[in-house]
């Protein structure tokens, strides 16, 4: 059985149509949604392109920008840019090995979430719900922030919030990649103490 996968430019040209009948932006995407299902373009950018419409910007294709995919014309150059992709800094920045901690809060459930995780190639980690005992690196934070508010005391909610922007904006991004990266240690130590309680 075929299964045809819309994609941008094909439910733009359909948003277009719905335009010229004088649908509204809510009752395109509603027939969008029982049409395509997931594959539907959300409500947003349904009323955005519903205010491009309006505008006399009929262009279906996406507009070349910076960050956007360049054209070549060149087959040599395009070979070449696409035969080492790790060695383009972009791809180093991005590629560094990020591992985030998900609770299955809906947020972080949500599809699109996931599926930009996954574009990223993160691991995503499954956090257990109610597990103090591993969890996020905040201990490594407020522990470190204790030791700068001892003997320390604050006359208004203000003075306080001022106090913890200028710590946070002190700390360089090592501070808050260590306390990632030892989550692994503290992991492997929960699993080998095998439930037993430890410092």
């Amino acid at each position: 059985m075929f299964i045809f996968v819309p994609n941008k430019v094909y439910l733009r040209g359909i948003l277009l149509h719905y335009f010229i009948q004088k649908k509204s932006a809510a009752e395109a995407h509603r027939i969008l949604v029982q049409t395509y299902g997931d594959n539907a373009l959300s409500d947003t950018t349904c009323r955005d392109w519903f205010r491009r419409f309006k505008n006399n910007d009929f262009q279906l294709e996406d507009k070349e920008r910076s960050g956007a995919p360049k054209k070549f014309q060149d087959k040599e150059l395009e070979q070449l840019l696409d035969m080492h992709p790790e060695k383009r800094p972009l791809y180093a920045q991005r590629h560094d090995k990020v591992i985030s901690l998900h609770d299955n809060a809906r947020p972080h459930v949500a599809k699109p979430v996931k599926t930009y995780l996954e574009t990223l190639k993160w691991e995503v980690l499954p956090h257990p719900l109610y597990s103090p005992d591993i969890a996020p690196s905040d201990f490594h934070l407020f522990r470190s922030m204790a030791h700068g508010l001892a003997d320390r005391r604050f006359h208004s909610y203000e003075e306080a919030q001022k106090w913890i922007d200028s710590w946070i904006a002190s700390k360089d991004m090592s501070f808050f990649r260590r306390g990632i990266h030892v989550l692994p240690e503290r992991w492997e130590k929960v699993v080998s103490s095998d439930g037993q309680y430890f410092k």
